[in-house]
C-alpha cells in the first residue's frame, strides 16, 4: 500500500540508486542523493519539534528545492511554494495566511532577506548549510515521525489567484496526488524509461504531473531552462539533446513553436508523449503538431488545482477540423463529472452546465478561508442522504454525441451582449482557426456593451470580420479587434486576460 508519496522516493532509490532523478543546468541529482538530501532537511525540521504545520519553500526553481519538498515531507510537515520572482506584497499576504513555521531558503536569499522572509515570523533555514554538515541523518528518528503520517494529511497547499487580491491556498493531501500519478502511470504505459521535460514552475500545479510521475516510476525529469522559452529554438534543441520524450506544457508554446514553423526545421524522433492542459488547445495547432509527428500520442487534459492537477483526459484519437473545439474527453480514474444545470439537476445531452467534480482528488479547501472554501467546495445536490462534498468548477461544460465532455467556458466569460447569451469561448476558437492568428482573448466590455477582440498574426481587423462573418451569427462578431504584438502571458504561461481587461478602456 502506498501511504504517502514517500513511498515512492523509498522505493526509487531502492531500485535506481544512481539514476538521475532530477536534473537542472547546474547538477544532476540521482535518487539516492535526493533522499539523503531531503533526510538531512527532515532532521533539520524534526529538530525544531515541527509537526503536521507548514513550511515555506522560497528558492529558485531547481533540483535543491524539490529536496526542500521531499525533506519537509519526510519531516511530517507540508510545503508551500513561494516563486521568488513574486512581489514582496504577494509574499506577505500568503504568509499572513499560511502563517509558516519554518522557510527553507538558499543562501543568497537567507542571507540578504529576499521577499522579507527574515521578517517573517518562522525559522529561517538554508539549504547549503544543512546539506554541507556532514552529520548523517538519523533515519529511526525520520521513520517515527514520518510513520506517523497518513494519506488524508496535507502534502502541499499550493496558492492561486484570489478575486477579493487576496490569493488562496489550495489544499492537497497525499491521497489526491497517489491517486492522480497511479491514474496517470497506468493511462499512459509511463516507466522509467521517461524522460520528462519539465516546463511548469513549482508553485503551479502542472509541475506535480512531471515531479510525482517521476518519483513513482523512477524515471528522469529535466528541468528546462527558462530562456528556452522565450527562444523556443532553444527549446527545440533542448528536446534533441538531453532526448526529451514526454511533456506536459501549456497550450501557449505549443502554438509557439507551431506558429514559428519550427517544426519543419527540427525532427523531434524521441518525443512521444505530448500532453497539454492549462488552457484551450487551438486544433488548428493541434493539427500541424500532429502532421508532423503522427507517431506521437497527444492528450488535452483538463482539470483545476482545486482537483489536484487533471480531472479529465482526451487521447486525441480521431481527426478533429481546425474550427473545432478539442475535447476534454471523459473522467480520470477515481473521478467523477457531474455537469448539472441551472437547477441543480443533470444536465441533458448537448445541454451546457457547471462541470463539477468528486473524488479523491478533491482539495479539502483553502487554507484558513473557511468562507472561500463554502462557496465553492459543496454538497452534491444529487445526494441528501448523507455528507458528500463536490468541487463546483464555475467551468461551463457539455457532453457531445461521441459522449466526451466538451468546455464552453468559464461561467463568468458568459456574457449578455445585446439581448444575446453569448461564451466567449466559442469566439475563441472560431478566431483561433484562422490562419494568420496565432494567438487570441475576447472580452466583453459591459458599460458599453461592446466584445473586444485581442489577437497576435498577420490578419488585419477587416480579413478578421470578413472571415468570421462566414462562422458566427453578426451579434457574436467582435466590435474592436486590437492587434498585439505578442499577447502578454501570466506568470503560468497563460494568456493575462486581467492585464487585457485593464486595456479596454484604452481601445474604447
Amino acid at each position: 500500500m502506498v501511504r504517502t508519496v514517500i513511498d515512492y522516493l523509498d522505493r526509487s532509490a531502492e531500485l535506481f540508486p544512481d539514476k538521475a532523478a532530477y536534473v537542472d543546468e547546474y547538477r544532476s541529482l540521482t535518487f539516492s542523493q535526493l533522499q539523503a538530501e531531503a533526510k538531512k532537511i527532515a532532521m533539520k525540521i524534526i529538530e525544531l519539534g515541527y509537526f503536521k504545520q507548514p513550511v515555506a519553500v522560497y528558492m529558485d526553481k531547481s533540483t535543491e528545492c524539490l529536496s526542500a519538498f521531499f525533506g519537509t515531507v519526510y519531516s511530517g510537515n507540508f510545503y508551500t511554494v513561494i516563486d521568488t520572482k513574486m512581489p514582496v506584497a504577494r509574499i506577505q499576504k500568503i504568509f499572513d495566511t499560511l502563517s509558516p513555521k519554518v522557510i527553507l531558503t538558499t543562501r543568497n536569499y537567507a542571507y540578504r532577506g529576499g521577499g522579507g522572509i527574515t521578517d517573517a515570523k518562522a525559522d529561517v533555514l538554508c539549504f547549503e548549510d544543512i546539506t554541507e554538515d556532514n552529520t548523517a541523518a538519523d533515519d529511526s528518528a525520520i521513520s517515527s515521525v514520518s510513520s506517523r503520517i497518513i494519506d488524508t494529511d496535507i502534502l502541499y497547499v499550493l496558492f492561486t489567484s484570489g478575486s477579493t487580491g487576496i490569493p488562496k491556498g489550495v489544499i492537497i493531501n497525499h491521497r489526491a496526488v497517489i491517486d492522480f500519478t497511479e491514474w496517470a502511470v497506468d493511462t499512459f504505459h509511463f516507466d522509467d524509461s521517461q524522460i520528462i521535460g519539465n516546463q511548469a514552475s513549482f508553485h503551479f500545479d502542472m509541475s506535480v504531473f512531471d515531479i510525482y510521475i517521476t518519483l513513482k516510476t523512477g524515471s528522469t525529469m529535466h528541468i528546462i531552462p527558462q530562456r528556452c522559452f522565450t527562444f523556443p529554438v532553444m527549446l527545440m534543441r533542448y528536446f534533441t539533446e538531453h532526448k526529451i520524450n514526454t511533456i506536459i506544457f501549456v497550450p501557449t508554446m505549443l502554438c509557439r513553436v507551431a506558429d514559428m514553423k519550427l517544426l519543419d526545421k527540427f525532427e523531434l524522433p524521441c518525443l512521444k508523449n505530448i500532453l497539454f492542459i492549462g488552457e484551450v488547445m487551438p486544433a488548428k495547432y493541434l493539427n500541424m503538431w500532429m502532421k508532423k509527428m503522427p507517431d506521437s500520442r497527444f492528450a488535452n487534459l483538463y482539470g483545476p488545482t482545486e482537483t489536484t492537477m487533471a480531472s479529465t483526459y482526451y487521447i486525441v484519437n480521431r481527426q478533429i477540423d481546425d474550427t473545432e473545439a478539442i475535447p476534454i474527453g471523459r473522467p480520470c480514474g477515481n473521478t467523477d463529472i457531474i455537469i448539472l444545470n441551472e437547477h441543480n439537476e443533470p444536465a441533458s445531452d448537448g445541454e451546457i452546465g457547471e462541470l463539477c467534480i468528486r473524488g479523491s482528488s478533491l482539495s479539502y479547501g483553502y487554507y484558513n478561508n473557511p468562507e472561500k472554501t463554502a462557496e465553492v467546495f459543496v454538497q452534491n445536490p444529487l445526494n441528501t442522504s448523507y455528507p458528500e462534498r463536490i468541487y463546483r468548477t464555475g467551468d461551463l461544460a457539455h457532453y457531445n454525441k461521441y459522449g466526451e465532455i466538451m468546455y464552453d467556458g468559464r461561467k463568468d466569460f458568459q456574457v449578455k451582449h445585446s439581448g444575446h447569451r453569448i461564451e466567449l469561448g466559442e469566439i475563441e476558437t472560431a478566431v483561433s482557426s484562422l490562419d494568420g492568428i496565432e494567438q487570441c482573448c475576447c472580452l466583453h466590455e459591459r458599460t458599453e456593451d461592446k466584445l473586444i477582440l485581442f489577437y497576435s498574426g498577420s490578419l488585419t481587423s477587416e480579413n478578421i470580420r470578413m472571415k468570421l462573418s462566414d462562422m458566427l451569427p453578426g451579434y457574436m462578431l467582435p466590435n474592436v479587434n486590437v492587434r498585439m504584438g505578442n499577447m502578454p502571458l501570466n506568470l503560468n504561461g497563460k494568456i493575462d486576460r486581467v492585464l487585457l481587461g485593464e486595456k479596454l478602456k484604452e481601445v474604447l
